[in-house]
């Protein structure tokens, strides 16, 4: 029996689990946390530690078919300043609770399109941020970039307060693909995005390009991965394409017999992979690629990757806060999210009031379960030493924990006085061995295709 046969055979092209950037994952939130316990984990962090602030930004000039993303649609700039009105505000609350001397280790812009912001804005969004909580030595500030939607004015506005790391989205070059996902991006606007960028001193560059988009071949998808290796991205993300019209109504919009099967999916990941790989990019976890010297490539090699809602990381700070409708913290104690609806969180926030609407406060086996889920998931190992030593199993206890997934797995997995870890080949399956782990139950309708 060949390789794809055996991974058909244990439901690899069927399964649809989490991508677990948290355990529990989000869908096992509930109201349990609320505002109060958010403020109470805020006022924990110690003096003088270093954080990670994300700042959420809901709004695209357009919208996207294959987003999934919570977004609203605008042509006017009007709402885009009011939310970040309302943002300032929320900065005021944390300042009130937040200890002293800390500061940011991470700076993260997301959404949505936070470039919509016009440059003032920015500017003064930015200057709201730093009086509340200052970048820490080396320290680094990101921004979500739509090569549509970028100038000049808002590039340098962004550089003058300490942007040293840009995240551009590309999906696929193909205009076909692009017709068909409604994402009219071309190279070259794409390319002089790049340029600009790099023009003001940013020299960390990051990409997204998806896999198991409509009508996707391999050559298709060699040309646009060959056509993004050429603005040499310092770090890339390979996406699966999740398709879940169910939840994104927009995704409606694109045809479900123009997608490719599973076992397509599995070339066509194996095909941008091996383009990577060949280019010199390590590769990092399930679907990310850095160069040598990056700070992802570093952390894969000294054991010290990470896992958050933004995917891979290298960032070791213990707590990050989110700010904006949707966002999501994490902190020692747990997780916490922002209403989803922007006008639910608008109306607390100018109440005076964090709108947190649900969360989840660690308890049980909880921390055990997440250390296993992202080690596999970041290092494709988990060690039995760790594990006794940091949550005071037995190693019978820990041989016990690994037992079954031996049992269903088969050669896919090594079990051994060393711990648990995924050879190469069983390396698909790495989210569906996650699974076997997670204490809770799961929805299939709710999550994405494990390959």
């Amino acid at each position: 029996m060949n390789t794809v046969s055996q991974l058909a055979r244990l439901g690899l092209f069927d399964a649809r689990v989490p991508r677990y950037t948290s355990y529990p994952t989000a869908p096992q939130f509930s109201a349990d946390v609320g505002a109060a316990q958010f403020r109470q984990w805020i006022a924990a962090i110690a003096p003088g530690s270093r954080i990670s602030l994300y700042l959420h930004v809901p709004f695209c000039r357009r919208l996207c078919w294959f987003c999934a993303c919570r977004t609203q649609g605008t042509s006017s700039d009007d709402p885009v300043l009011a939310y970040v009105e309302t943002l300032k505000q929320e900065l005021s609350l944390l300042k009130a609770i937040l200890p002293e001397g800390v500061s940011l280790s991470r700076l993260h812009w997301g959404g949505g399109t936070p470039t919509l912001m016009p440059a003032p804005a920015m500017r003064d969004l930015a200057r709201a941020i730093l009086a509340v909580v200052p970048l820490g030595k080396d320290a680094e500030f990101s921004v979500e970039i739509d090569p549509n939607e970028i100038d000049g004015a808002r590039l340098d506005a962004l550089a003058e307060f300490g942007m040293n790391r840009a995240s551009i989205g590309v999906q696929d070059f193909d205009p076909d693909i692009q017709a068909i996902i409604g994402r009219d991006q071309t190279y070259e606007v794409t390319q002089a995005a790049v340029e600009a960028i790099r023009a003001r001193g940013v020299t960390s560059l990051n990409a997204d390009i998806l896999y198991g988009l409509p009508q996707q071949s391999r050559i298709r998808l060699a040309d646009s991965v060959q056509k993004l290796m050429s603005l040499s991205p310092d770090r890339v993300a390979l996406y699966g394409y999740a398709h879940v019209p169910w939840m994104a109504r927009r995704q409606q919009m694109i045809p479900s017999d123009t997608l490719p099967r599973p076992e397509e999916r599995l070339d066509l990941f194996e095909t941008a992979s091996e383009l990577f790989t060949w280019d010199g990019y390590q590769a990092i976890g399930i679907d990310h690629f850095a160069r040598p010297d990056d700070g992802l490539a570093v952390a894969a090699r000294n054991g010290t990757l990470r896992r958050n809602f933004q995917g891979y990381t290298d960032d070791t700070a213990e707590v990050l806060i989110g700010l904006g409708a949707s966002s999501i913290s994490r902190f020692p104690q747990g997780y916490a999210q922002m209403n989803a609806a922007t006008s639910g969180w608008t109306k607390a926030v100018r109440e005076g009031q964090f709108a947190t609407a649900r969360g989840h406060a660690f308890h049980g086996e909880d921390r055990l379960r997440a250390r296993i889920i992202e080690a596999l998931m970041c290092d494709f190992r988990v060690s039995a030493d760790e594990i006794s030593r940091d949550f005071g199993l037995s190693r019978a206890a820990v041989s016990a924990l690994f037992a079954p997934v031996a049992a269903k797995f088969g050669t896919f997995v090594t079990v051994d006085a060393q711990g648990l870890s995924i050879p190469v080949e069983g390396r698909p399956l790495t989210r569906m061995i996650a699974t076997q782990f997670d204490a809770y139950a799961m929805a299939k309708t709710g999550h994405s295709s494990a390959i």
